[in-house]
Parts: structure tokens; C-alpha cells; sequence
């Protein structure tokens, strides 16, 4: 298989520049964001913002993440980075200096560091045991790369200059304002004799009287005219020096560079499980079908809320779901603040880090490849559409019912809450008839129980609370039925009629 993308099997990147319309409602804004943090010079977002739809790509990047979790292959592409990035800013350099010799000079590093950078990960990832399609096309590419005639021939004409370079041999003769540069004829370095007469006046620690010279990386006008001189007395060592930068201001491979910037895909979601996994949080590669939805995922957990969590040293809440034969639905009901929200949010994140090829939050997960997300999060009042807060959820969810087809996945949370209970059980059934007859995955927060019962296709998941103190939340979201309570709580929460409140009220 000749390589072509560590990403993608084909060599086809389409990559999408903005975030999926979706991202806040699930917080993956927050994730893409702290995953990426630091490392913005690659620009990984937008691959973070292209699902995949083919489950052999999806295998392909699990392969490759699989090796990359190895140590040694994991240590050897992070070096590779380092050396990569040492090119890059010699180049950046070479865009801020003014004068052409030093522009040429830092361009010659620069080539020389990708050379080195190349050589040392041909050497080193040759020596170790890879299974992945990707990383095993890589490194026959490289084999065939390094021994290439345009990759040896630039090794060895970067070799020939540096050699040139390092021959050159001048002095400097300053008198008043005068400053002269002529070959160096041969001199007799003193420097071991001087060192020898002064040793007798060391005593111990004595005042340094170096003078700290400037390292400023551009040279001042007189640092310029000594350079020009130099080059007058060496013509044909600058020469080749001008004619290596004018014939390899493309020395870069595109697969090199492209595989440079693709493979950090990998790194930084390894370096952002690794928060996680310090504190006992599991991660799986799921497995991901597109006929079958019969899904579940063990001790998963929502990454953003669990990053917040973590950096407090704060206890993450893991929860299970699972969908059988022919359950599609997921009602989760119960009182309010008792993680409804972080269940539906963690059931779309699972989804989405399963589509893009990655190890999933969870011990194992079985996941559905859907072809589009939709959520419906409750939002504030729009003045300029003109319309009420009612026919806005409608609107909304009528469009989204509209596109979605039976591979898409639904994700709602507290729709129709601005009207009486049973305007709100009508248009919640009209629309779970909807859903049921589009036989697609959803997970929706209500407050209306009997939604979890009024077909084989839905299933009901509550929040608990302590038995024996309900206002304390468990955080916890099981499988089992509906207590009916659900809604009466949230009418005593939004008038301050629980039992905490009474005490607060009556006991100040």
C-alpha cells in the first residue's frame, strides 16, 4: 500500500474549517479545545471537525493509535515533532533576517535539520515492531525515501556547503574607524602559553572580567560589511551557498510535512487521555457499526465536565447505557442538577470520538456510525425572530425531523417547557412518533415520563438520589422505570415548594 495520509487510508482529507453546529450544545468545543491546546501551529481542529463515515477508516486509525500507544513508537514520533519543529523556525528565521548570506546560512540549517529529522526516524522507527497499515506504509515510504537520489543528493550537497563554510578562515583588522578583512595567513595561537603564565595568580574564586557580547540574531551594518567581505575572499564557497537556495526553496517532501502535521492527530489525544487515565478513568476502542444499533458503553463519563473535574481533584461520576433488539430511544427523567444533561451530552460525545476513529471514554463501547448528529438544548428567547419561546422549540425540532434520516442520532434536552403539562405531553408524543417512525438512535431529557413507555422502541434511565437523603445527587443514571415524580419535583424546584426550601423558608 503506497502511503499517502497517516489519517486517512485513501489519501483523501476533507476537512471541514468550522466546528459541527452541534459542538456547543455537546461541549465538544471545549474538547477539541483543550485537546489542540498548545499545539495550534498544526492546525488540528478542522480534523477534529470531520467525522468519518467508513468503518475500515475508522479501523485504520485505531490500528495506528494502537502502535502510537506503544512507548517506544510513542517516544520516537514525539522526537520527530521536536526535530520538525527545530526546521520550521529555522525557516521562520530566515523570514525576519534581512541580509542574504545570513538568509541563505539559516535556510542551509533548516535543510539540514529536515534531513536529520528524517534520517533519525528512518533509523529509529525501523527497529521496532509495528502492526497498523498506516505507520507500516509510512515506514516503507521512509526506507524508500532516504535512499532516494533527491534525498541523498541534498544530504550530501548540504554536507559539501557546511564543509566549505567551516574552511573559511579570515581576519579582522580594526584601526580607529577602519575595519579590514583579509585571508588569514598562518599565526601562532598563544592561547596555551597565556594560560600558563596567569595560573599562578589564581587564588580561588576571582572576578569574571568577560564581556558578555550581544546575541542578537541580526547583524548590525559592520557584522553585514565584514560578511560581504568575507564573501569577496571566498567567491566560490558562497556561490554554492547562493545556488543552494535558489535550486531547494522546496526541499520538504509533501508527505513528510503532511505526515508531520496529521500524526500530532494522534499525540495530543494521547497526551489528553493520559490526564485521565492518572486518575483511574478508563479508555476503550469501541467497536462501530453502521447496521447494527445495538449499542452500549461501560463506566463512560462526559470529557469536558470530567477535565473540570479532574484539575479539581473532584470525583468523576461514570454511568452505562445499552440499547437491545429493537430499542432506539432513551428517556431520561428525574429531579434537575441529577446529570440528565451530562448523560445526554456523554451519549453524543461517545459518538462523535467513535467517528473519528478514536478511543472512546469507557471500559468497552459498541457505538452506531451515524451519518449527522442533531441536539435540541433549550436556548433563551430570540427578540429578532419574532417568535415565542414554544413556537421556537417547534420550529426548531421540525427541522431537524426534516433532515434527519434513520442513521442519524437525536439528542434533546428539556424541549417544551414554556407550556402547560398537557400541551406538552401532546406535542412530545407527536413528536416521539416522529423519531419511532424514522427508527433512528435518540436520547431525550424530559420531564414527561410516560414518554418512555409508549413503544417497544423507547427504554427509561432516571437519575437517583440517596435513598434516604433525596435532595443529595447521586449523579448516577440507571435503567429502570419512571418513578412519576419527575415532573412534580421540577414544579417544587421552580417554586422553591421542596422540602429544602420549606426548612430554609421557615427556619432562617
Amino acid at each position: 500500500m503506497a502511503f499517502q495520509s497517516i489519517l486517512f487510508k485513501t489519501g483523501e482529507s476533507i476537512t471541514h474549517k468550522d466546528a459541527p453546529v452541534f459542538f456547543s450544545d455537546l461541549n465538544l468545543d471545549q474538547v477539541v479545545n483543550a485537546v489542540t491546546s498548545g499545539k495550534e501551529e498544526y492546525n488540528l481542529k478542522p480534523f477534529y471537525y470531520t467525522s468519518l463515515d467508513d468503518p475500515d477508516t475508522i479501523r485504520y486509525r485505531h490500528e495506528v493509535m494502537q502502535d502510537i500507544e506503544n512507548p517506544g513508537v510513542f517516544e520516537v514520533l514525539k522526537l520527530f515533532g521536536r526535530n520538525m519543529f527545530s526546521m520550521r523556525q529555522y525557516l521562520a528565521e530566515v523570514e525576519n533576517l534581512s541580509h542574504n548570506y545570513q538568509q541563505e546560512s539559516w535556510f542551509l540549517d533548516a535543510a539540514d535539520a529536515y534531513c536529520n529529522a528524517v534520517g533519525q526516524i528512518s533509523h529509529d522507527i525501523s527497529n521496532i515492531e509495528l502492526k497498523s497499515r498506516g505507520l507500516l506504509a509510512f515506514r516503507e515510504f521512509l526506507n524508500g525515501y532516504v535512499q532516494s537520489g533527491q534525498f541523498t543528493s541534498l544530504l550530501n550537497e548540504i554536507k559539501r556547503i557546511k564543509a566549505s563554510l567551516s574552511s573559511v578562515k579570515y581576519s579582522v583588522y580594526i584601526k580607529n574607524l577602519r575595519v579590514q578583512v583579509r585571508n588569514c595567513g598562518p599565526e601562532t595561537d598563544y592561547s596555551a602559553e597565556i594560560e600558563e603564565t596567569f595560573a599562578k595568580f589564581r587564588h580561588g574564586t576571582v572576578k569574571n572580567y568577560k564581556v558578555a557580547y550581544s546575541e542578537a540574531l541580526k547583524m548590525n551594518y559592520v557584522e553585514e560589511r565584514i560578511l560581504e567581505g568575507v564573501a569577496r575572499l571566498n567567491p566560490e564557497v558562497f556561490s554554492q551557498l547562493d545556488t543552494f537556495y535558489s535550486e531547494h526553496l522546496n526541499f520538504q517532501d509533501k508527505r513528510i510535512i503532511t505526515f508531520d502535521r496529521e500524526i500530532q492527530f494522534y499525540i495530543v489525544y494521547i497526551d489528553y487521555m493520559a490526564i485521565f487515565r492518572q486518575a483511574g478513568l478508563k479508555f476503550c476502542y469501541p467497536q462501530v457499526f453502521n447496521n447494527d444499533k445495538e449499542i452500549f458503553n461501560i463506566e463512560g463519563f462526559d470529557l469536558a465536565l470530567a477535565h473540570k473535574l479532574v484539575k479539581a481533584n473532584s470525583t468523576v461520576v461514570v454511568n452505562d447505557f445499552f440499547l437491545r433488539e429493537k430499542e432506539r430511544i432513551i428517556v431520561v427523567s428525574g429531579p434537575n442538577q441529577g446529570g440528565k444533561t451530562t448523560f445526554a451530552r456523554t451519549f453524543g460525545q461517545l459518538h462523535y470520538l467513535a467517528n473519528l476513529g478514536l478511543p472512546v471514554p469507557g471500559k468497552e463501547a459498541r457505538l452506531f456510525l451515524y451519518d449527522r448528529i442533531f441536539t435540541h438544548f433549550e436556548k433563551e428567547e430570540d427578540i429578532k425572530n419574532l417568535r415565542s419561546k414554544l413556537e421556537d422549540d417547534l420550529v426548531r425540532i421540525q427541522t431537524i425531523l426534516t433532515q434527519a434520516t434513520t442513521n442519524s442520532i437525536l439528542i434533546m434536552n428539556e424541549i417544551l417547557t414554556s407550556t402547560t403539562l398537557q400541551d406538552a405531553v401532546f406535542l412530545s408524543r407527536k413528536i416521539m412518533d416522529k423519531i419511532i417512525g424514522l427508527d433512528m438512535l435518540c436520547v431525550w431529557v424530559s420531564f414527561i415520563d410516560e414518554l418512555s413507555t409508549v413503544s417497544e422502541k423507547t427504554i427509561s434511565m432516571v437519575s437517583t438520589v440517596v435513598p434516604d437523603e433525596p435532595a443529595l445527587r447521586t449523579f448516577q443514571i440507571v435503567r429502570k422505570p419512571a418513578d412519576g415524580l419527575a415532573y412534580a419535583l421540577s414544579i417544587a424546584e421552580k417554586y422553591h415548594l421542596t422540602f429544602d426550601s420549606l426548612i430554609k423558608r421557615i427556619l432562617p
